[in-house]
């Protein structure tokens, strides 16, 4: 990755401790969900693509959400990556990584925060210039006791663990030396988005915003 993408993506996940992993149903629920996350102190919001109204989304929220940073997550093919780097995204996040996958990231002008669940793979991903790494799913890969053993051969490597990520255990996860931030989707689950809670995401947000940096 070069040192100008590198620089973005440090600067986005430097801007909180958490990540917020959203799936929108509905584009039009983007902007007031984007704006409740940012009111609430989390600017690195992930849409992920797993819904037909996420790149429409992805595009509300770069053009009228003011101070967010607005990613795509889920990103598994070449076709994405071109969408992604159209769409103007700020950063996106793929859930692993393959050679194919990699050779389109390296085109590509967008920041991007790849997947790994192993030693090996980060070791991979580090020798094509990455340092900032997702653990994915990182509940299930090992969790905090995996990414504590990890931090002692691989020193120069920063983990945003994601999967089974919750208010509960986030700091734990945060208290490591090798995590940067921790992506969740706690902070706006499907059933507030739908029931379009703003406040409440807003509240959960500041909640996450607190959690020790």
């Amino acid at each position: 990755m070069t040192s100008s993408k590198f620089d973005k993506l440090e600067t986005l996940l430097n801007a909180a401790p958490v990540v917020p992993v959203i799936v929108v149903e509905n584009a039009s629920d983007a902007v007031p969900l984007a704006r409740a996350l940012v009111a609430g102190g989390l600017p690195a919001i992930e849409i992920t693509l797993r819904t037909p109204a996420a790149l429409d989304a992805i595009t509300a929220v770069r053009n009228e959400v003011e101070g967010a940073y607005v990613g795509a997550g889920t990103v598994l093919t070449r076709e994405q990556v071109l969408l992604v780097e159209q769409a103007g995204c700020d950063f996106a996040v793929t859930p692993g990584v393959s050679p194919a996958l990699l050779s389109s990231i390296d085109d590509s002008s967008v920041p991007y925060l790849p997947g790994c669940a192993t030693a090996s793979e980060a070791m991979s991903l580090t020798e094509r210039g990455y340092r900032y790494i997702k653990f994915f799913p990182a509940a299930a890969a090992g969790g905090i006791a995996y990414l504590k053993s990890l931090s002692g051969p691989l020193p120069g490597i920063k983990f945003c663990p994601t999967g089974g990520i919750s208010l509960a255990n986030a700091v734990d996860y945060l208290s490591l030396p090798n995590v940067q931030c921790v992506g969740g989707s706690w902070v706006a689950p499907p059933a507030l988005i739908g029931s379009q809670s703003w406040a409440e995401i807003q509240k959960l947000a500041e909640e996450a915003r607190a959690l020790k940096f």
